[in-house]
């Protein structure tokens, strides 16, 4: 499976290369990690313990071999414990809260306490499959994306249930975010027709865009009228914003309350699901088949 989709990926994104401009802003990182991490997914800045985690899936992106880890580091580039947590399948995305991190790992969403590095919950999922980004809303609701399964869940005391599917997902779910009373999705593009060969030669670049769900209600609005691209993570830029990985295309994008994109920076590699320090307007990008993370300053950039 993950050589499948690795391919599929791999072709995907030099189909993206030739269609995106390629005057496209670059940025030099502020630091860069190449070592320790394997197929890192998901990289997650907790404000509360100024820590930032990342999950490698070391393996194949849907195998339950137990070797996937999280490893913890300073925002300064500083590896405090590669392997922090480990004995994890393929773990993707991560969030944080009341002192727990969250990571979805195929099909269940796995709690680790963070002041202990100890794993305190699990919540097994039915019906998922390729559970892939994760948020978190303060009210304790765990929202996670499954890509495969064209859902996305809700996890409430330790129960999950379905929030929306198929149709009203609309395409191919991936990178989610609580922003006040709303949650945002990112999605791939449009998503797979059964008995379909994926995006093969001559197939269009990936045309993902945003969404916002009224998380009482529901209702959805589309944020972006334009292609924006394979979208992965997704980080509030704090003045309204939103910014954004194009995983496929290779880019870190910035989208305004008015749903308008802009390049901030085109990466040499796929940049996957990154963390965001907002005091020091610092994004930490993984990328997944580069086994390295690095974070760049977009101070100059959001100007």
């Amino acid at each position: 499976m993950l050589r499948l989709l690795a391919g599929a990926l791999a072709l995907a994104t030099a189909l993206a290369a030739t269609a995106f401009a390629q005057s496209d802003p670059t940025l030099t990182p502020v630091w860069s990690i190449t070592t320790g991490f394997a197929s890192p997914e998901s990289a997650y800045y907790d404000a509360a313990s100024n820590t930032v985690y990342v999950s490698s899936i070391n393996g194949q992106i849907l195998e339950k071999d137990g070797n996937g880890y999280i490893s913890r580091l300073t925002a300064m580039g500083t590896v405090v414990s590669e392997k922090w947590v480990t004995g994890l399948n393929a773990p993707k995305g991560l969030r944080s809260l009341k002192g727990v991190l969250y990571a979805a790992d195929i099909d269940e969403v796995v709690g680790i306490e963070i002041a202990s590095g100890k794993v305190v919950s699990r919540v097994k999922i039915e019906g998922a499959s390729f559970l892939n980004d994760l948020a978190t809303a303060p009210d304790g609701t765990i929202y996670v994306s499954d890509s495969a399964a064209l859902k996305i869940f809700d996890v409430r005391n330790g129960k999950a249930s379905v929030f929306v599917e198929g149709a009203d997902v609309v395409e191919q779910p991936n990178g989610l975010l609580v922003d006040g009373a709303r949650l945002i999705l990112g999605t791939i593009g449009p998503a797979p027709q059964p008995g379909a060969a994926g995006r093969g030669a001559g197939a269009a670049p990936p045309s993902g865009h945003l969404y916002a769900f009224d998380v009482k209600t529901k209702q959805r609005t589309q944020l972006t009228t334009q292609p924006v691209g394979g979208i992965d993570g997704i980080e509030a830029d704090g003045r309204g914003g939103l910014l954004v990985t194009d995983v496929i295309g290779q880019r870190l994008l910035h989208v305004n309350k008015g749903g308008d994109v802009r390049v901030l920076a085109k990466f040499s590699a796929g940049g996957a699901d990154f963390g965001y320090v907002p005091a020091r307007r610092l994004a930490i990008v993984p990328f997944l088949f580069g086994n390295s993370v690095a974070a760049y300053d977009l101070t100059a950039a959001l100007k």
